[in-house]
Order: C-alpha cells, then structure tokens, then sequence
C-alpha cells in the first residue's frame, strides 16, 4: 500500500506530520478512511478515535473538533484537541466526565446544556481511547 504524507495540527502543538498508509478519523457525518489517492475533501471533525496505519503497525489517539483537507498526495487536519492514547490521564478524564454529567443536571440554559454535552462527549472519548 502506498504512503501519504499526513499532518495533524492542534493550538498546542504539531501532532503529527508525517507519512502513513491510512487515516481514519470520525467527522460530523460519521468515520471517514483516506488513503492515498482519495479525491479531494473537506469536513468538518466530531470527537472520536483517530487511527493512523502505517507499514509496521497503527496508532491510535483520541481527536475531538477540527477540519479535515485531503486530496490525492497529502491530508491535514486541524483538530481542537488530539492525544496519543498513551498521553491520556485516565483519572483525570473519568473526573471530566463526572464534572461534565453534572453540569449537564444544572445546566440552565442551552448554551450550557451544550456545552456541557460536548465536555461529555469529549471525556467519554478519553476514556474508551484509553482503555
């Protein structure tokens, strides 16, 4: 199978940039799988697992917000937050979605049911990636 060159980019940091062979990432319409080759796209990013196959194996992060542009050379993505499954602090993100299940009992508006649906989402996220 052939490589792309990939770049995962956050407010943080450069996540990745890179080649691998496939990347599947979860946008608003459901999971998508790029290779090399893919036809140009653009969409907007939900909050899921983030896979990266390469020749010699795969990883795996937890990805929540962003854009995705690829087309048939290179893919960039451009996420609100991304973690290796290996940077997640398991504690601190069961404590997120405690948090998170609360403020959305006591949310009394719906920009805070939101917003608070969203910092759930997120934390549940962390959690199935890091388990």
């Amino acid at each position: 199978m052939s490589d792309f060159h990939l770049s995962i980019v956050t407010p943080e940091r450069m996540f990745f940039d890179g080649e691998a062979e496939r990347v599947v990432v979860r946008t608003i319409s459901g999971d998508v799988g790029i290779l090399k080759g893919h036809a140009k796209y653009i969409s907007a990013l939900g909050t899921g697992a983030l896979k990266i196959r390469f020749s010699d194996g795969e990883k795996i992060a937890a990805l929540s917000g962003g854009f995705i542009k690829a087309d048939r050379e290179k893919t960039l993505i451009l996420a609100t937050t991304c973690e290796w499954k290996d940077e997640i602090d398991l504690e601190r993100a069961k404590r997120a979605e405690e948090k998170a299940r609360e403020m959305l009992q006591h949310a009394q508006s719906n920009a805070e049911h939101d917003l608070a649906e969203l910092k759930l989402k997120r934390a549940v996220n962390r959690i199935n990636i890091a388990e």
